[in-house]
Formats: structure tokens, sequence, C-alpha cells
């Protein structure tokens, strides 16, 4: 499993709560409080790119960025690839349904009922 680090995972969140094509300049904005520069934003999205977490259109002499899955989609890949590198399924899923919040457990019922 590909982890991201904290300044990746900020820049996908960005692109997540964008919900569109967004601009290397746009991000930078977005996380001005941090103070990185453009060439660093810039190496970020690429290193997403090459995780394939996101993709880069050409927007007149400008590049945009998407994150190829939204944030509920990833979450899921994620589940999945834990529940691959598992020893034995059942016994993840039985140890995860026992740690969930009961709010949790609610919403995995109805998502399960509506399967």
């Amino acid at each position: 499993m590909t982890r991201r680090g904290e300044l990746e995972r900020a820049v996908i969140d960005v692109l997540w709560d964008a919900r569109g094509d967004v601009t290397a300049r746009a991000v930078a904005d977005a996380l001005a409080d941090r103070g990185l520069a453009l060439t660093t934003v810039l190496t970020v999205l690429t290193r997403l790119e090459d995780k394939g977490l996101v993709t880069r259109s050409r927007d007149g002499r400008a590049h945009t960025y998407r994150a190829t899955a939204t944030r509920a989609e990833h979450s899921a890949q994620l589940m999945h690839q834990v529940l691959q590198d598992a020893g034995d399924r059942q016994d993840a899923l039985v140890h995860f349904v026992g740690t969930v919040s009961d709010t949790d457990l609610a919403a995995l019922r109805r998502a399960l009922d509506e399967r």
C-alpha cells in the first residue's frame, strides 16, 4: 500500500475539496498558510500523479490536476488493499467490526442491507 506524507495528504485534500480540475497555483493558494513555493506544490502533484492518485491535463499553457478517485472511493480502495494483505480476511473483518463506533456499525449495517 502506497503511503502518503503529510504534505501529500494536504494537497490531495485540496483536490478532493475542489471536485474538479485545479491548477498548481490554486493548490498553492489553498495552502498559503504553509508558505509553500509553487515548485514544491508541483513536485508533490507529480509524486501523486506517479502514484496514480492524480491526473494532469493541459489547459492552455497551464496544467490542471484532478484526483483520480473521490475521497470515499479512495478510502474504499485502501480498505480493499488492507483486506488483501490480511492473512485471514474474516478475522480482520471481525476485529475491525469489534472496534468501530455504534454510529459506524449502524452505517455498515445500512450499507450491507442496501447491497
